[in-house]
């Protein structure tokens, strides 16, 4: 069987519905991250591996109230224990404390400033993204813009033609009806003619 003469044979709403086409046809979808691809690569801050994610969760865990709580008790224990004299492992000027936060410090400060310094650069490349998005939309819209103006124009001209064919269709008319009054009082002075 003829899958055209198949088509043929529906009802033109069906036709037009696409009933029964094998594979109808996919919406349209518009990738919004489209710009946003080309930086993908800036996701993660200290890499994908595993030492480069607890890395970052360490920078993250840096600035969080549970992290200057926790630090905040233990440096009071710490003190606590020294200066009562429960253990005498640091004596007052806490030297041992010191090098900890020390430590510490030479530790969190590097991968806090490479954390800042590569959520600038995502935070630039996503500004970038973000630019060409919108000059992207302005573009588009300009275009449909242009588009609208050129089809109101149109409208204009069609509405112009339209309006002389009225006016040349309304002549035609009265003229019609003129010959035609004429050609009726020849035929009846004709008919009476005789």
């Amino acid at each position: 069987m003829n899958p055209r003469g198949n088509r043929m044979n529906r009802s033109p709403a069906d036709r037009h519905s696409g009933a029964n086409d094998p594979q109808p046809a996919a919406p349209l979808r518009a990738d919004h991250l489209r710009f946003h691809r080309a930086h993908a690569h800036l996701a993660p801050v200290f890499g994908t591996d595993a030492f480069a994610l607890k890395a970052e969760a360490f920078a993250r865990f840096f600035g969080t109230p549970v992290f200057l709580t926790a630090q905040t008790a233990v440096v009071v224990i710490w003190i606590a224990l020294n200066v009562s004299g429960v253990t005498g492992f640091d004596a007052y000027p806490f030297i041992l404390l010191n090098l900890a936060f020390s430590l510490q410090a030479a530790y969190a400060a590097p991968l806090i400033l490479l954390a800042q310094t590569r959520q600038a650069a995502r935070d630039k490349a996503h500004a970038d993204a973000d630019a060409q998005h919108r000059e992207a939309l302005a573009v588009a819209s300009g275009q449909r813009q242009a588009i609208a103006e050129q089809q109101a124009a149109q409208l204009m001209e069609l509405l112009v033609q339209n309006t002389r064919l009225t006016e040349i269709t309304k002549a035609l008319s009265e003229r019609i009806e003129g010959l035609t009054l004429e050609l009726h009082e020849r035929v009846l002075s004709r008919d009476s003619g005789r």
